[in-house]
């Protein structure tokens, strides 16, 4: 029997059902010709993930460290962007990161698969096969051995056991989902257009489960980008009267995450954009044909979106015996080390970091990756010179959403307040640094000038 996995990889069952027995025959695959080399393995190429290993790479390249991330995606996306990629406004093949040419530039290996188990007596990883998807294997499972392991797989969204959501809703963990839901918006839009009968209840209509950055994001690229494809001779039907785009929040307010003035001034302007927005009111069931809020409310819509909590990956839950929290995120101390195991480290999402004096963990955020990484530099110097690892240090920066071309609000350090131009140009540096850190400022830089040429050749979203 095999499974189906997200990005239609073909894992057989009993990769995912007894780990250890089968991975036991496996020899471990070398990570390097000098076997005097500090195997440092990295599970995760998202945001903490590659930056990671590019700085190892640059600072260390082969002369100290042997640096290898893993990751069953052959590309990367910054996941932040993933609602642009949704809404037609980014093109995941125009700006993926290619694994495989990254690390040769870079000075880390790479090597593709889906993590399934780890024997922390023997420092192993086991590394499950690659399939095509016709069902062929690609890459056959392998056993990888560390020094230090850092686990930085990050997250995916918590449907809460919700009834249908698995099955009817689309999340926006991946470039692939992202691209899986523009395909369907496009085709919902053709298929209004082309159809005879009238529109049925809930068609053109979109659900967006959750009111975090992602959600709100995602509806203001969702009200432009639907109307920005409706515009392209679909004038057989009214869209701008039909389409209708509707925000679900179970808790009192949107954005609960972020400053109560940011979110009231974002409330503010959806509300100017004909969004609906309902607080305070839980999705129990979603359907083919829309969701159903409580007992007996049900909400019409042909595309849902879920984007309400997060979790890190159910495999985390039996990592060999790693100390886990109820959503899956792995407990580490003030250095970013797993509780029980002084050579195992995680960052980022999939890492519950509650430092000394918070009464919370760090929150899920891309900046916290970000400076978790830089950390992590830090750590693996001082275990290759014998000494303690640093404790780690957050700083919050602050926060901004921006709304498509509509507007942008943020709130910075020291409860600075920033809207319009300013707030967006402060979004847009945060991909920017995020680009600098994995491919340099040479190359960030020609990128961006040749994006503002390129953006003027291609239509404003991508209608395929």
């Amino acid at each position: 029997m095999q499974i189906i996995t997200p990005g239609k990889r073909l894992i057989p069952e009993a990769v995912l059902a007894n780990n250890a027995a089968l991975f036991r025959t496996i020899p471990e695959t070398p990570s390097h010709a000098d076997k005097s080399l500090h195997r440092v393995v990295i599970v995760g190429g998202g945001a903490g993930g590659l930056e990671l290993a590019t700085r190892l790479g640059r600072k260390f390249g082969n002369r100290r460290l042997s640096v290898t991330l893993v990751d069953r995606n052959r590309t990367h996306i910054w996941k932040p962007l993933l609602h642009e990629v949704a809404s037609g406004a980014l093109s995941a093949s125009h700006d993926a990161v290619e694994y495989i040419a990254h690390a040769s530039r870079h000075g880390y290996r790479y090597r593709i698969g889906e993590v399934v188990g780890v024997d922390r007596a023997k420092r192993q990883v086991f590394v499950a096969p690659s399939f095509d998807d016709d069902g062929r294997q690609v890459i056959p499972p392998r056993v990888l051995g560390y020094d230090t392991l850092v686990m930085a797989v990050g997250s995916v969204s918590n449907d809460f056991g919700t009834p249908g959501a698995a099955r009817h809703a689309i999340s926006l963990d991946t470039a692939e989902q992202a691209a899986r839901f523009n395909r369907r918006m496009i085709d919902a839009c053709l298929r209004a257009n082309a159809q005879y009968e009238q529109l049925s209840p809930g068609q053109l209509h979109c659900v967006i489960v959750g009111a975090g950055a992602t959600g709100i994001e995602l509806a203001a690229e969702l009200h432009k980008s639907m109307r920005e494809i409706a515009s392209h001779n679909l004038d057989n039907i009214d869209f701008e009267r039909l389409i209708r785009i509707t925000i679900v929040e179970a808790g009192s307010r949107i954005l609960p995450a972020l400053p109560e003035p940011m979110a009231r001034a974002t409330a503010r302007l959806l509300i100017k954009l004909g969004v609906q927005m309902r607080c305070g009111i839980k999705v129990t069931e979603v359907t083919e044909d829309g969701i159903r809020l409580g007992e007996k409310l049900f909400v019409p819509a042909e595309l849902v979106v879920w984007a309400a909590g997060i979790k890190a990956p159910d495999f985390l839950r039996d990592l060999d015996g790693l100390e886990t929290d109820r959503i899956n995120r792995l407990v580490v101390d003030e250095t970013l080390r797993a509780v029980g195991d002084e050579h195992v480290f995680a960052i980022g999402d999939c890492a519950n970091c509650m430092l000394p004096g918070e009464d919370n963990a760090l929150p899920p955020r891309a900046q916290t990756a970000h400076q978790q990484a830089d950390h992590m530099v830090k750590v693996i110097a001082t275990r290759l010179a014998g000494r303690a690892a640093p404790a780690y240090r957050y700083r919050d920066y602050g926060s901004v959403v921006s709304l498509a071309d509509y507007g942008a609000f943020g709130s910075l350090i020291g409860g600075l307040k920033i809207e319009g131009l300013v707030a967006r140009l402060v979004y847009r540096s945060l991909y920017k640094m995020h680009l600098k850190a994995v491919h340099g400022l040479a190359k960030t830089m020609l990128a961006a000038i040749g994006e503002m040429i390129v953006r003027r050749a291609r239509p404003r979203i991508k209608l395929h």
